[in-house]
């Protein structure tokens, strides 16, 4: 595809990395058979070979309107259409800069600027983002019914988390709304680490990845979010921290990018590179030490296999960061039954604020998911990302949780049973 680009963007970096990567796109339309807003709206402009067309034509300088916005508001950047891609276009970068040159051109109406002021104020501050929690479950019972499933049921209390000390220490990112939605997430990557001679540790200071601000098109405010957590994280990676964990999916997409978002950022480019290197899933912990998990005396003398689950693989650990095949394999080894799930490629409809700001939609997709999920009668549902697991759970009445959790409860139940 050949690209003009307008004298507005010319010589930016956003007009560079928009231009290279929709010269990639050969609009063969691969991705159209596989895009899920495509599939249920059947237009064009909702499918990734349409947008990639709207961003060139304002990368280019044709008019930008309400309608082009309207498009690619509806990308749930599952990023699907990267894996289907064969010309590995990066779709994610090309819908970044799109967003954002729509976004300062054709600006929103008052209540839509202030809906996305309201979450960009509120979700990346745990301590703000847990209030409101509260006080929304305290009023759940009053909300319309289109309403109360967007509203979690509160968490149920963790374990505590494990006051062993190892030499082999990690990071582990506590990350926004996870802390109030699901506690006990990381207090079970804590406690099965701790049983592999690992201590998990949490940098009080860090908090939101800046992914939800990042996607509202808020770039500037997302890396202020980002050196936070760099900062934060810093003395420990020179005292000799390993890694740093992420038991959300989404989470380690964004962490994994801090790298290039400040790579001309002179007194962060370095760090930050740093901190991709060392970021990893906790998938990718748990499969380099699978021996050492699998020889735990709380593990081998187990009597029964765990009940049959279906795993949601979110669209972060399979699209972007291509961890789904070696996750369900790491369940399979560590015993666990998977029950079969159709179309597992296609977005449950969570993605970030996607449920709230296009309801609708995400509504028509969490109901198509579950379905596929549940189809092979599995008892509960296990997931990799704390979105996807609470808007799953708002349509579903099985358990949904993290794989770590029900990890952590096989390894519990063994050792408490001796």
């Amino acid at each position: 595809m050949h690209i003009h680009l307008a004298d507005f963007i010319r010589n930016t970096p956003e007009g560079t990395a928009a231009e290279i990567a929709l010269r990639d796109c050969v609009r063969c339309g691969f991705c159209i058979a596989t895009c899920p807003t495509y599939q249920l709206l059947g237009d064009e402009s909702d499918s990734p070979r349409g947008r990639i067309d709207l961003v060139r034509q304002a990368v280019e300088g044709k008019a930008i309107t309400a309608d082009m916005q309207l498009h690619l508001d509806r990308c749930l950047t599952c990023r699907l259409c990267e894996t289907t891609c064969p010309s590995g276009v990066q779709f994610g970068r090309i819908l970044d800069v799109g967003r954002h040159i729509v976004e300062q051109h054709v600006g929103r109406s008052f209540f839509e600027s202030y809906k996305r002021k309201i979450l960009r104020s509120i979700v990346p501050d745990a301590a703000r983002f847990s209030k409101w929690l509260r006080i929304g479950q305290r009023m759940r019972w009053l909300l319309p019914a289109s309403l109360r499933d967007q509203v979690p049921a509160p968490a149920r209390a963790a374990q505590p988390w494990p006051e062993n000390s190892h030499p082999r220490k990690m990071l582990v990112l506590d990350g926004c709304v996870q802390p109030a939605l699901s506690p006990a997430t990381n207090a079970a990557a804590a406690r099965v680490l701790d049983r592999l001679g690992i201590t998990l540790m949490r940098a009080p200071s860090a908090g939101c990845c800046g992914a939800v601000t990042h996607h509202l098109s808020a770039h500037n405010e997302a890396l202020e979010l980002v050196k936070r957590n760099i900062d934060a994280w810093w003395p420990h990676i020179e005292a000799g921290a390993e890694a740093i964990i992420m038991t959300a999916s989404g989470c380690g997409v964004m962490v994994k990018d801090y790298g290039r978002l400040l790579a001309d950022d002179r007194s962060y480019a370095d760090k930050a590179a740093r901190v991709s290197e060392l970021t990893k899933d906790i998938s990718e912990i748990i499969a380099a030490n699978l021996e050492k998990l699998r020889a735990l005396p709380a593990f081998s003398a187990r009597t029964a296999a765990p009940a049959k689950v279906a795993f949601h693989a979110p669209c972060t650990l399979q699209h972007t960061l291509k961890l789904k095949t070696d996750t369900e394999a790491l369940l399979t080894a560590l015993g666990f039954e998977l029950a079969k799930v159709k179309e597992a490629h296609l977005c449950c409809g969570s993605a970030g604020t996607y449920s709230i700001l296009q309801p609708e939609l995400a509504q028509r997709l969490r109901t198509n998911k579950i379905k596929a999920l549940i189809g092979d009668a599995p008892t509960a549902i296990l997931t990799a990302n704390i979105g996807c697991q609470c808007h799953l759970q708002g349509g579903t009445e099985l358990p949904v949780r993290h794989w770590m959790e029900a990890l952590d409860d096989v390894l519990s139940s063994h050792t408490a049973s001796r």
